[in-house]
């Protein structure tokens, strides 16, 4: 018993002396024999979802350039937003229409990615996406979103939302106003019976559009009617102004397309976007948000 006490007292003195300062009046280590069992530091902690820690590691994995950057709070008070000029029909304000525009007002160095129609349903985009926390917005038809409602139902829990792309994606201004009507007020049906809310926003196919489908679409409880400044491809860009680059609120429209149209991946038009906007200096913002 002596001698386990005195072994216990040696050991005491040597964590006492290991926990004491040094001369210079630093912290010393532990003795020798001593250290505390160890624990994972804050670096080596699993990243939370979200953090820029876990969007890098993200942004490692899918083969981006850079992290993409992120996008200011949304802004307290929307900006205006007007049809832009030369895109009017006649009596468009005195009839109160949904603005047809292709840019949103903003000084923020940001632009919206926005996708159309539904025919590739890819779940690697959707993990893509939702590790490096950008957000978009879809716009979705009905007879190609219908061979699997399930896949934008995943889209929109991941806080994407699901806006009007017309039941079946017909030439809009060849058909009469209730024609156009059935369209557009089917497809939102569609997306209330399925997603459980009406949507606000509307893009026609093509981006072709008349007096008649922009009074069937406010009549269908559309309030906006987003076009786009860009396209993007999995090989390229495509530019609406002369100038050929990307500006301040700038829309991008892309497709749900895969290798059979593109000769690529969801991902790789992903990684194309998030490339050249984030070299730019962009970050991508909801659209949403601003409207």
């Amino acid at each position: 018993m002596r001698l386990r006490a005195g072994v216990a007292a040696l050991a005491a003195a040597a964590l006492a002396v290991g926990c004491a300062q040094g001369d210079d009046g630093t912290q010393a280590g532990p003795a020798a024999g001593q250290q505390p069992p160890h624990r994972k530091s804050a670096a080596e902690a699993p990243d939370a979802p979200g953090s820029h820690a876990a969007r890098a590691a993200a942004a490692r994995r899918w083969g981006l350039k850079a992290v993409p950057l992120t996008p200011p709070p949304p802004p307290a008070k929307k900006p205006r937003i007007r049809t832009r000029d030369g895109f009017e029909v006649d009596d468009h304000r005195e009839l109160n229409l949904p603005p047809v525009f292709t840019t949103v007002p903003t000084r923020q160095k940001i632009v919206f990615l926005t996708i159309d129609d539904g025919a590739e349903k890819d779940p690697a985009f959707l993990r893509m996406m939702s590790e490096l926390n950008v957000p978009y917005t879809a716009f979705l038809s009905d007879y190609l979103v219908k061979e699997d409602y399930g896949y934008f139902k995943r889209m929109q829990d991941q806080g994407v939302p699901l806006n009007n792309h017309t039941l079946r994606h017909p030439y809009l201004p060849a058909l009469s106003y209730a024609r156009q009507k059935r369209e557009i007020c089917g497809m939102q049906d569609v997306i209330e019976e399925r997603y459980g809310k009406r949507p606000l926003l509307f893009r026609p196919p093509f981006g072709n559009y008349n007096r008649d489908t922009l009074l069937a679409a406010k009549a269908c409880g559309i309030t906006h009617v987003p076009l786009w400044n860009e396209e993007v491809f999995v090989d390229r860009w495509e530019y609406r102004e002369w100038d050929r680059s990307i500006h301040r609120g700038d829309i991008v429209l892309s497709h749900f397309r895969g290798r059979e149209d593109w000769g690529g991946t969801m991902t790789d038009m992903a990684r194309r976007f998030l490339n050249k906007v984030t070299a730019e200096g962009y970050a991508v913002a909801r659209l949403e948000d601003y409207l």
